[in-house]
């Protein structure tokens, strides 16, 4: 899905770990703040089984609509790291076993260490894949198609993203603007109404706060093109008739 400048981007999150609860998904706010600084908006975000099928289909239902997919997880050593295999059959094509790249990458990264089937497993990739550096353990992603393939490990997956970003088609940097309100939801939701049609370049979320001092509402404009926002954000002062207390993202926890 392209809208203008826009790249877009999905994230498929693979993992019975994530879904039953036991482990706390740490990736999605990293993988979505990396993509905005970089101009790639972040459109939707799955959470799929470690199931072939399942996979399968979120990555094909998902690759023809947005710039690129992203997946985290599954390309372990063991018997339930199923990623690859799901992707070379989204793709139709044959997996390719022990790879001699991914090997080599894998002994490069622990000299003279034998390679046992655990890890030789890690070395199947999708005929075709282009690989992703793993400077932490060896084992690379991997990017086919418009699909970027990553380790679930949120240490293994931060240091492939950086290598990831500087391969995709990057936008136009998102900026960002927060105005506190001290108002709750309800009372302003209307004229927040209005303001988004009258500036229908830039998005407006809102976000209720409760703090000691009070409550009210963070109002958050994002877009592609700053004076877009500071336009929005003047426009919201006059209507609501208050001066705005503007705050970075860091201060409004938005």
């Amino acid at each position: 899905m392209t809208d203008g400048n826009m790249t877009t981007a999905a994230l498929v999150v693979i993992g019975e770990e994530i879904l039953s609860g036991r482990t706390r998904d740490e990736n999605i706010s990293y993988i979505a703040g990396r993509l905005d600084s970089a101009g790639i908006t972040l459109c939707e975000v799955r959470i799929v089984p470690d199931v072939v099928t399942e996979i399968a289909s979120a990555v094909n239902g998902l690759r023809g609509r947005f710039s690129y997919v992203l997946t985290t997880g599954g390309i372990g050593p063991t018997h339930d790291d199923v990623t690859t295999d799901a992707i070379a059959s989204a793709f139709g094509v044959p997996l390719v076993e022990d790879d001699p790249r991914a090997v080599k990458a894998m002994e490069d990264c622990f000299p003279g260490a034998a390679l046992g089937p655990g890890t030789r497993r890690m070395a199947r990739l999708p005929q075709g894949a282009e690989l992703v550096p793993n400077p932490v353990s060896g084992a690379p992603g991997y990017i086919v198609g418009n699909v970027v393939v990553m380790a679930g490990v949120p240490r293994v997956m931060q240091a492939m993203m950086e290598t990831i970003v500087q391969r995709l088609n990057t936008g136009h940097p998102i900026s960002s603007r927060s105005i506190r309100v001290d108002a709750v939801e309800g009372e302003v939701a209307e004229a927040l109404a209005a303001l988004q049609a009258a500036h229908p370049k830039v998005r407006i979320g809102s976000y209720p706060y409760f703090k000691e001092s009070g409550y009210g509402t963070f109002v958050v404009f994002r877009c592609h093109d700053l004076p877009a926002i500071e336009e929005a954000a003047k426009d919201l002062c006059q209507v609501l008739d208050m001066g705005g207390t503007p705050y970075s993202d860091s201060d409004s926890g938005i």
